[in-house]
């Protein structure tokens, strides 16, 4: 049985983000979703947050502290793309893109780590990509976002954990949301041609591997990239 805790998932009104708030709602946790527009899933506490403007993360954290009490656990999947070679991507497709993606996710966990560190208990949990360590044409600025996160989580570990706090990546390849149903079928097929499991992940497959590392069973993983990618990035 795991104990119930405050989570926080940021960019929780759609994708996979709706999905783990949805099951951490479904194992009796109290749940907050960040989202710039849009409702996380029913039960789930909406709150307006833009990531990348720390006044508003700020703001996020008191009114959930005021409804459910100090986060203990964060899930940071607030995300976006702008893809482009990397001849045509301009300063800006490449720093909105980090400042969101990986700044993002600083800001959110710099901001839980007070209540964390008090407790000495703390769960982080950062939503990379297969990209991070694959790489992918067309998006220098994404991959770099989600490579980055290895690093936060890592150094996260080294310096909080000894005091209850772990701090893990999950590398989600190819996964069945509006995006990828926007695609072409023939780029579909393409891609599942590459994938081992020889389909798309459904979002839920993503959600268990989030709750369970934010779980009390898995208290002594920490600094650890899980691909849920049906082998697609063996190696990297």
């Amino acid at each position: 049985m795991t104990t119930a805790r405050t989570v926080l998932v940021t960019g929780g009104n759609r994708g996979i983000g709706f999905a783990i708030a949805e099951e951490f709602l479904a194992q009796g946790h109290r749940v907050a979703v960040t989202s710039r527009s849009g409702h996380g899933p029913a039960g789930s506490l909406t709150v307006r947050a833009d990531v990348t403007d720390a006044a508003s993360i700020d703001a996020a954290y008191t009114e959930i502290e005021a409804t459910y009490g100090p986060v203990e656990v964060v899930v940071a999947n607030a995300g976006i793309t702008r893809d482009t070679l990397l001849m045509r991507m301009s300063d800006d497709d490449f720093t909105s893109v980090i400042d969101t993606n990986l700044s993002g996710a600083f800001r959110v966990v710099k901001r839980a780590s007070k209540s964390m560190l008090k407790a000495r208990f703390g769960r982080i949990v950062l939503i990379s990509s297969v990209v991070g360590l694959y790489g992918s044409p067309g998006q220098v600025n994404y991959s770099a976002s989600k490579s980055g996160l290895i690093g936060l989580a890592r150094s996260i570990t080294r310096e909080l954990g000894a005091r209850g706090i772990t701090a893990n990546v999950i590398a989600p390849g190819f996964i069945e949301t509006d995006m990828t149903a926007a695609l072409p079928e023939a780029q579909q097929t393409d891609y599942r041609r590459n994938i081992p499991a020889g389909r798309f992940a459904t979002p839920l497959e993503v959600a268990r591997v989030v709750t369970w590392l934010a779980s009390d069973d898995a208290g002594y993983i920490s600094g650890a990239v899980i691909p849920v990618d049906g082998g697609l990035g063996m190696g990297h």
